[in-house]
């Protein structure tokens, strides 16, 4: 999961306006249903907090693109919290709700959404939830923005924007599902202290 949350600060700046994060979207729509030559079998699990509300943008966009797609049932959300590798080192978080489609994931091909990409341990902490889950035919990343600084050997499928940062700055994704209806979508790199 992205570091997120909370306003821009002074020493910021914008490196995905709202029109870019949209259009980022639309590329990938169009990625996953090359990728997985059409959209049967296809569910999008988004992973709380701005990863849910992405997978359901992502999943109207596939809806624009072929009418046969119904949003609500190929869209769902992962939690993950309790899989962490870090709840002894970290405050404890809210787990949120898994909400699975009716169709459930085994044999599906599972595409896991995320804001951010860092570490690589949000993405290993869904796939174990997954294994808990069922088991799906395929499993796939998109994320809106990868940053580097892997720590396990984890990559993304499809990818809105590669966004090389040091480790001291801060990638906050301001969504307004997430920050309020007042909130321009954006993604902002903050210098680190």
């Amino acid at each position: 999961m992205g570091e997120n949350a909370g306003g821009a600060g002074a020493s910021s700046r914008v490196v995905l306006s709202a029109a870019d994060i949209d259009r980022a979207l639309t590329r990938i729509a169009y990625e996953i249903l090359e990728a997985n030559k059409g959209s049967e079998n296809l569910l999008l699990l988004g992973i709380p907090r701005r990863g849910y509300p992405l997978a359901q943008r992502l999943a109207a966009k596939l809806a624009a693109t072929d009418p046969s797609i119904d949003p609500a049932a190929i869209v769902g959300q992962l939690d993950v919290t309790m899989f962490r590798d870090d709840l002894a080192h970290q405050p404890t978080r809210a787990p949120q709700r898994t909400q699975l489609p009716v169709s459930g994931i085994d044999n599906k091909v599972i595409v896991l959404v995320d804001d951010v990409l860092y570490s690589g341990r949000t993405i290993r902490a869904a796939l174990d939830a997954l294994v808990d889950l069922g088991r799906p035919r395929a499993v796939r990343l998109a994320v809106l923005v990868d940053r580097g600084h892997r720590e396990l050997p984890i990559r993304a499928d499809h990818v809105g924007k590669n966004l090389p940062t040091s480790s001291s700055e801060k990638v906050r994704v301001r969504l307004a599902e997430i920050d309020g209806a007042d909130v321009t979508d954006e993604v902002v790199i903050e210098a680190g202290a």
